[in-house]
């Protein structure tokens, strides 16, 4: 006996259940659904800053059955996937790239759910259903970013083209994980052990100290205190920061153990913090920003402190976000990431197909290269 198959757009999350949601989303805080509803409620994403909702909500006989987080974007800031050179060739050839559709995170480079479904054949009818808003909106392309692998297999399968990136990943010891931070460190080789030994060795001297902060044990002072961190940092780049301290007052008060501050003190006087968010056993580290320059404070504050309290609290894997071969002498190894893409026009298809397989055979072996340089020891 058929079911009835609809799909929805709607442009708030307020019209999207949130238990039902959250009951198929899986443990990703990103995709959590009072994450990317806080980002709208927020004025974070929405049409003034370039992100007009146009969510998608599938439905089997009126009861939901999934949904895909989309928007119209009028530019390509905040994805960390970049198109820019098609943007480009758009225009050099007088056709309109913006607005384009995308369903990602905003703001957050953390690969995850996008096509929100309990099966595989949902996902595929979201993934379908995609293309064919944009087909009746008449844009110029589709983009699904940070995709996982259940996603990337429906968006394949729907016909969209797959672009691979890398990031930078902390995996903890199998069967439990290590014993401590200094077994963590016996795997690396001796000069990476050195090197990370010296550089923990310079902030130490400096007189800093770390507050672990998680939780309800994160007050108001603390959240402050992250965010003038958080604002200098983007203001030291000449651009505005795209979170407001009122974004992140509420995710602390939707899931306040979803959140990890990382607080670096000298001189009884709080001098640096990174944000990380946790769930399902993971961390990503997001955010961070400093009140003076201390040499070895970045690595230190944003990923050597992220794996001790993984070590101590037996989580699984640290996410450090965005780009960074120089993570890798941390610990961190090179991970593939997927993006999808569905271009309207035909012409420009063909000749994106053709970059993305020359991308992804370079990207290969960009990614073989590195890790033919892993910072650990050899084993045998």
């Amino acid at each position: 006996m058929s079911r009835e198959v609809e799909i929805h757009v709607v442009d708030t999350f307020e019209d999207i259940p949130a238990h039902d949601w959250n009951c198929i989303s899986g443990d990703n805080p990103f995709v959590r659904h009072g994450f990317l509803s806080v980002l709208q409620d927020t004025g974070c994403a929405v049409r003034r800053t370039g992100w007009r909702a146009h969510h998608l909500i599938l439905k089997r006989d009126g009861a939901f059955a999934g949904a895909m987080p989309l928007y119209l974007k009028s530019h390509s800031r905040g994805e960390y996937v970049f198109d820019h050179a098609w943007a480009d060739a758009f225009k050099c050839h007088g056709l309109r790239y913006y607005p384009k559709a995308l369903s990602a995170v905003p703001f957050s480079p953390v690969p995850g759910p996008r096509l929100i479904a309990a099966n595989h054949e949902d996902r595929v009818l979201l993934a379908r259903g995609a293309i064919e808003f944009t087909r009746q909106m008449e844009i110029s392309s589709l983009h699904v970013l940070f995709a996982d692998e259940q996603d990337t297999e429906a968006l394949t399968a729907a016909g969209y083209m797959l672009r691979e990136g890398v990031q930078f990943h902390w995996e903890n010891a199998p069967d439990g994980g290590y014993e401590n931070f200094d077994a963590f460190l016996a795997t690396m080789s001796h000069d990476k052990r050195k090197k990370v030994k010296q550089d923990r060795r310079r902030v130490t001297d400096a007189g800093v100290t770390y507050t672990w902060l998680r939780g309800n044990e994160i007050d108001e002072s603390a959240l402050d205190f992250f965010y003038v961190c958080y604002d200098n940092t983007y203001r030291e780049h000449w651009n505005p920061p795209y979170l407001t301290r009122e974004f992140f007052g509420k995710i602390h008060a939707d899931a306040p153990d979803s959140m990890l501050l990382v607080i670096a003190e000298a001189d009884g006087e709080r001098l640096a913090c990174a944000l990380n968010m946790i769930g399902g056993g993971v961390m990503y580290g997001r955010y961070w920003g400093t009140r003076e320059f201390i040499s070895g404070l970045h690595f230190e504050t944003c990923y050597m402190q992220g794996i001790a309290y993984c070590i101590e609290h037996k989580l699984a894997r640290f996410e450090g976000g965005a780009q960074g071969v120089h993570k890798m002498s941390r610990g961190m190894l090179p991970t593939p990431t997927w993006s999808a893409h569905w271009i309207a026009d035909r012409r420009f298809a063909d000749a994106i197909s053709e970059f993305l397989d020359a991308e992804t055979e370079a990207m290969d072996q960009h990614i073989q290269e590195l890790e033919a340089h892993t910072p650990f020891r050899k084993k045998g």
